[in-house]
């Protein structure tokens, strides 16, 4: 069988500043990795030099065959303090624009990649009422000076991602490291500490993982749609969307009803907020099964990942068919990935998720990219550096880049626009 993808389809796959960059100072995720008693593994320190390696790295995907790159544009760079706007921070991202040009490289940048600068914290950070307006800002101050190299973007990463937190970790009793409702959960002592080293107290720190209750989700679909008005206002030819994390929602006989209350709280909630963009982002992992009692943990001899995820890359076209349903706009696959050391096994989960892709196609929905997560093994936030996402290896301690067979397979396709089944 061929499996063929339409002209233009874009192939690439995607990292997030704060991930790759190195030295995010000004930030708040900073913050929590230096407050006493923090819970993440690692500092993220140089990460992986990608601020200073950026050519060379985007060389190297153009090199493997790659025809697009997802990267997020650091607020808390271009923005250092309130309203005083780093001049050197956006010639650095207009140069990875240009270098991706020059590369014949797609770029599609996300605006905001879960760290957000320390100041706001100071003004009670995403719960702060004036928060739309202070993203809009950033926003405009970017697309003003570059919106013509950036033919995509996405307002934010996985608006949805704070609810399925709060319901994941609520459910089992485990106090998540990212943090969520303030209402419904005590901050460990940590968070105070995180609090101070932005300048503030826990009662005014409230990080965009924090966006869970309706008041702050409000406040969320505000921001996206005053940063997307503005967006389009300063760059017309700019598409615009968002993405949410969506997990495979599974039910057993008698789970039908929470399986439906899970997507609802995790996608149906926010529908509305995209309503006026140009694409969806959808970003996909794994599989999620429901009984009557609640989620049912995967059987014994289920093959997990790094992640503690069911292996499951037919997840990723049952999605798409679900989210095809509801929204009638192009969805680009701006997330899919899987945590292992088994290389083979990241092979053969870009393939058969792509089969479900290329099966979703041929029954007319519309899918413009596939990206996969991510381009290297990097920070994965409060796991450090122990999960291996990225389809690059690198040496932290001499940055040496080691592109994996998987590199090589997604190029490949890439540059055949097919899958090649092995």
């Amino acid at each position: 069988m061929k499996y063929e993808f339409p002209p233009n389809f874009i192939w690439g796959s995607a990292t997030a500043g704060h991930q790759v960059e190195g030295n995010n100072v000004n930030s708040d995720f900073w913050a929590e990795e230096h407050a006493e008693g923090s819970p993440y593994k690692d500092k993220s320190g140089d990460a992986i030099d990608h601020y200073r390696l950026y050519k060379e790295d985007i060389a190297l995907m153009a090199r493997l065959g790659l025809k697009a790159y997802r990267f997020s544009i650091e607020w808390s760079r271009i923005e250092p303090e309130k309203g005083e706007y780093s001049s050197s921070a956006i010639e650095h991202y207009r140069d990875v624009l240009e270098t991706c040009r020059e590369y014949g490289i797609t770029p599609i940048v996300a605006m905001h990649h879960f760290s957000s600068p320390r100041w706001l914290m100071r003004l009670g950070g995403w719960a702060n009422s004036e928060i739309a307006n202070l993203f809009a800002q950033y926003c405009e101050r970017v697309f003003r000076d570059l919106g013509h190299l950036i033919p995509y973007t996405l307002t934010m990463n996985e608006v949805n991602l704070p609810v399925m937190l709060r319901e994941v970790f609520s459910n089992i009793g485990f106090i998540p490291p990212v943090g969520i409702e303030r209402d419904a959960w005590v901050a460990p002592k940590w968070r105070e500490s995180a609090a101070r080293l932005c300048g503030t107290t826990a009662d005014k720190y409230f990080t965009f993982h924090m966006i869970s209750d309706d008041s702050s989700i409000k406040l969320l679909k505000e921001a996206h749609m005053k940063a997307r008005d503005v967006i389009k206002r300063t760059s017309p030819n700019t598409k615009v969307g968002l993405s949410m994390a969506l997990s495979d929602i599974q039910a057993v006989p008698g789970g039908e009803s929470l399986a439906e209350k899970k997507w609802q709280s995790y996608f149906g909630q926010f529908q509305d907020v995209i309503t006026g963009d140009d694409f969806f982002g959808l970003q996909n992992y794994t599989r999620e099964t429901y009984g009557p009692e609640g989620q049912i943990a995967p059987p014994e001899d289920a093959e997990l990942t790094q992640m503690g995820y069911v292996y499951c890359p037919e997840a990723l076209g049952n999605v798409i068919r679900k989210v095809s349903q509801s929204i009638k706009m192009p969805i680009m696959i701006t997330e899919h990935g899987i945590a292992t050391e088994n290389d083979e096994r990241r092979v053969e989960f870009i393939r058969r998720g792509l089969e479900g892709v290329h099966s979703c196609l041929n029954d007319g929905i519309d899918i413009i990219g596939y990206l996969h997560w991510s381009t290297f093994d990097n920070f994965e936030w409060n796991s450090g550096y122990a999960m291996q996402f990225g389809l690059i290896e690198v040496d932290r301690v001499t940055q040496e880049r080691k592109s994996k067979e998987s590199a090589h397979y997604l190029g490949r396709i890439a540059q055949k626009n097919s899958i090649i089944t092995r």
